[in-house]
């Protein structure tokens, strides 16, 4: 937003046109990889992972320079920055013409990543020469530079073929070099730098620029530019392989076709610039999101056939979609994400003025990442579910969460402006003439709730509060167990008739971990939006669909893989229900009891790893279901397993646990908060490196229980490993539940400093009995991981009321005494919740992490070095950020502030 003298209308469109051009030849340099790649592949003889990081590494470097050029260029203007990134960049693409090995190649392309760091530069220089009612419309035709990528997928195959693809690089280098001396030359120093020199004002801090970031809005523009930025650039560099693919094309047609969607997604850009000026960049986002939301659905059909069974015999047909209507429907969903692109940026200057390198770097940045992670999750889907379609589906679902987050955040914004009028309104217009407000009630709603009130506390609360602690314990207890069931049932699928490779195996076993553990990000904030009583009995009635579903595969040796891959997805809910249910004990109950209620309901829920991994080797053996459950399988020694008894022993526990939650449980009122209020921890630094230490204790938990009993069974054949896994999740869960009066006596910190410590050696214990095929020392070794996990488990959230206890009275001083005192409560339930969602990804990487090292290696060890020296660093963390002379949890572990911890037993 200008605060000077307005420029003329010349120099506004001098500065735009050298923007646009030059970004269009930044852009056709930033892409070239999606045509001669091809070709350098064939010549160096490449393998797939070989060429998808050499096609990715620019994607990667333009999009993590886009933060630091656009600071650079608040700081330094445009002209200078601009011009000196192209004369770069196009070294580095002549340099591409004198590798003569596969590490040269790599370094060659870091350096024409530049390229896409370009976009950011313009946006913060041509943002400068506007004024607000102009800037979409003039980012919009700036951001049209996209064309770029499709001046090289129309222009580059011809070239090559002429002149090989060393003429290409010779020819893209030259152009961008001139581009780069030209815009030099003529282009103007932006207005705000002339206003800063001339009154000799300092350029903003780094760490003034940088303040916007810590606001969440920032990260979620971030997310809408994911999409419409970064599955842009991948869809435009996966488009030729995929047509060449699915429809036989050669390279030259394949790039002309691709060319399509990458012309659309970047002409019209300056047409999304010019709607969002005209009906507000809001409405232009709906479009987007929800144009692009039917769109990719069409896309993400795969071809299938169908045969209906009908009255005169069966009913044959099949859907697919033909070469030109898949290249129609990509160029209008294309028009529809340059609308986006041009929307989005049009939000940053409008909300940031003074801040747009540094928020627009951010978000660009995010965008670009887009395009270099998406074509690797791309290429993942493909090699796992075998259908093309499935990269149209990651980016469906993509979409539907990015609308579903701006549309519930523009809901708080109308709430919080219209609240109360907005809760006299009846749910349903018919409901108008019968609604009234002022007897409305929320049944089983704990309107008056006051722990910390000693009488209130003795008369009425602590029998409530115990009555949901003993309901939510086994609801979330049969939560654990079929989140980990999957890690038994993937073991015994080759003796039943299963023939999955072992990659295919370990990625059945890692998958729960990583649905588990994103779904408790979302789960960390539901209770306190939709009330603790609603979300345990819904969350606890979705365990049914995994348990089921599992019954009826496993029966079946036929059964897709994709098939069991959703089934592993699903079976996430139970990980997700974990920070749900932990959050919502915390409002009941009051300090002097919170960390011994928390205790108990996750050890104990903690349990349900290993109920599972001791039931489930029992029921499989008998028919427990008679002819209801289904026939067994036979094994290749003539025995016989009931492998869907694994999945069909939880169904009635769960549905009692449902009908439970719902007729026992309460909501509390004074716990509800918009995820607004809750979305302050993001700010908070301890609560990320809190997400650092949880993963270190419960994501080892976690992580292990998933990978023990394939890791045993590989390791040591010859050992039964079913039988007795299950007791490394008892002893975790049971030294969780035992253990916290150590950190109540010792302190949080240093009780998690010597755990680190213990798991580091117990490690490389490990390791040595893997080294001596000892299974002895490997059992011992695995159960002080799991012991020392549990320990850590219970300290880590001992730790965290405390920090918070010191650092909001810090950083909001503002706030009378009630007021901190309920803010801490909010702050610590929400990190609480939310370091158990990131912890959880354990579950997926340790698994994984096993699966890589043997594919790699030939065998586990790797992992484990990889697992110490994460424990090193976290050692590291919680002795410079906690426990050491000065640290932040010092002199409350040693002395003066220790009655205060008194009243907060070890969580």
């Amino acid at each position: 937003m200008l605060t000077h003298a307005l420029p003329s209308r010349a120099d506004q469109k001098r500065a735009l046109g050298l923007s646009t051009v030059s970004f269009t030849a930044c852009f056709a340099v930033w892409t070239i990889f999606s045509i001669i790649g091809v070709a350098i592949k064939d010549e160096l003889g490449l393998t797939e992972s070989q060429f998808g990081l050499l096609v990715a590494t620019p994607i990667l470097t333009g999009s993590i320079t886009r933060l630091f050029l656009g600071v650079w260029t608040e700081r330094y203007g445009g002209r200078i920055v601009f011009a000196t990134q192209m004369i770069l960049t196009a070294l580095a693409t002549w340099a591409l013409t004198l590798a003569h090995s596969y590490t040269m190649y790599l370094v060659a392309a870091l350096g024409i990543g530049l390229a896409g760091g370009s976009f950011i530069i313009g946006v913060a220089y041509v943002s400068r020469w506007y004024e607000a009612g102009r800037q979409g419309t003039a980012l919009g035709i700036f951001g049209a530079g996209n064309v770029g990528a499709a001046v090289t997928k129309f222009v580059a195959p011809f070239v090559m073929v002429a002149f090989g693809w060393h003429g290409v690089a010779y020819v893209w280098a030259a152009g961008l070099a001139l581009m780069g001396i030209v815009f030099y030359l003529f282009a103007k120093d932006d207005p705000q730098i002339v206003e800063r020199r001339a009154k000799g004002t300092r350029a903003p801090s780094f760490a003034e620029q940088f303040a916007p970031l810590k606001n969440l809005q920032v990260w979620r523009f971030s997310l809408y530019y994911f999409f419409v930025f970064g599955a842009f650039v991948a869809l435009a560099l996966w488009m030729p392989h995929y047509l060449i693919d699915v429809y036989g094309l050669d390279v030259t047609t394949a790039g002309m076709s691709a060319a399509a969607f990458s012309l659309s997604a970047s002409l019209f850009r300056a047409y999304g610039g010019h709607l969002s000026d005209k009906f507000g960049a809001r409405s232009v986002m709906y479009w987007t999101f929800g144009f692009s939301l039917v769109l990719l659905f069409m896309l993400s059909y795969p071809p299938t056939d169908y045969v209906i069974h009908g009255a005169e015999g069966p009913i044959a047909f099949s859907t697919s979609m033909d070469r030109w209507p898949f290249v129609f429907i990509l160029f209008v969903l294309g028009f529809f994400m340059s609308l986006g692109k041009a929307a989005v940026f049009k939000h940053i200057p409008v909300y940031y003025p003074q801040h747009v390198g540094a928020v627009g770097g951010l978000v660009g940045m995010i965008g670009g990442l887009g395009g270099f992670v998406l074509p690797i999750v791309f290429g993942a889907a493909l090699d796992l579910t075998g259908i093309y379609t499935s990269c149209f589906a990651i980016l469906f679902v993509l979409v539907a969460v990015a609308l579903a987050w701006m549309h519930l955040s523009i809901r708080a914004m109308e709430r919080s402006a219209h609240g109360e009028a907005l809760d006299r309104l009846p749910a349903l217009p018919e409901m108008q003439e019968i609604h009234d407000p002022t007897r409305t009630a929320m049944a089983r709603v704990l309107d008056d709730w006051r722990p910390e009130d000693a009488t209130f506390w003795q008369e009425k609360g602590r029998r409530i509060a115990r009555r949901n602690l003993w309901i939510s314990i086994p609801a979330l207890l049969l939560a654990f167990a079929v989140w980990m069931v999957w890690s038994v049932v993937v073991a015994r699928l080759p003796a039943i008739g299963f023939e999955f490779s072992t990659a295919q195996l370990f990625w059945l076993a890692a998958l729960p971990g990583l649905s588990g553990a994103t779904l408790r990000i979302f789960y960390s904030f539901m209770v306190p939006i939709f009330g603790g009583r609603l979300w345990t009995t819904l969350s606890t009635a979705s365990l049914l669909l995994p348990a089921m579903g599992i019954g009826y595969a496993v029966q079946n040796p036929d059964t897709p893989y994709l098939i069991f891959l959703t089934l592993a997805l699903l079976c996430g809910f139970g990980g997700g229900n974990f920070a749900s249910s932990m959050a919502n004990i915390a409002f009941f109950f009051p300090k002097a009891e919170k960390g011994n209620a928390l205790a108990l309901n996750a050890g104990l829920g903690n349990l349900g790893v290993s109920v599972m991994q001791f039931l489930v080797p029992i029921v499989i053996t008998a028919g427990v279901f008679g002819a209801m459950g289904g026939a067994p399988q036979t094994l290749s020694d003539g025995g016989r397993l009931w492998m869907q008894n694994a999945g069909f022993v939880w169904v009635p526990f769960i549905i009692l646990a449902t009908a439970a939650a719902w007729v026992g449980m309460n909501d509390i009122a004074d716990a509800r908060a918009s995820f607004r209020e809750q979305a302050i921890i993001f700010s908070r630094k301890h609560n990320w490196l809190m997400c650092v230490l949880y993963t270190g204790t419960f994501g080892s938990f976690i992580g292990y229980s998933a990978g023990f009993p394939l890791l045993t069974k590989l390791a040591f054949p010859e050992v039964n490993a079913l039988s007795f896994v299950f007791l490394g999740p008892l002893v975790g869960a049971l030294s969780r539940a035992g253990t916290g009066w150590i950190s109540d006596r010792f302190g949080g910190g240093r009780v998690t400093f010597w755990t680190f410590g213990g798991m580091i050696l117990s490690v490389l214990g490990v390791i040595a009995a893997l080294g001596a095929g000892s299974f002895a020392g490997f059992f011992a070794g695995f159960m002080a991981l799991f012991f020392l996990t549990g320990v850590g488990n219970a300290s880590t959230f001992q730790m965290i009321p405390a920090i918070m206890g010191r650092e909001v009275p810090r950083l909001m001083p503002e706030l009378g005494a009630a007021d901190v005192r309920r803010q801490t409560e909010r702050e610590s339930a929400a990190i609480i919740a939310f370091t158990s969602a990131i912890a959880a990804y354990g579950a997926f990487f340790i698994p994984k992490a096993y699966g890589t090292s043997i594919s790699m290696t030939g065998g586990p060890v790797a992992a484990l070095w990889g697992f110490l020296a994460f424990y090193v660093a976290c050692l590291a963390i919680t002795w410079v950020f906690y426990t050491r002379p000065g640290g932040l949890l010092h002199d409350i572990e040693r002395g003066s502030a220790k009655p205060v911890l008194a009243s907060q037993p070890a969580q």
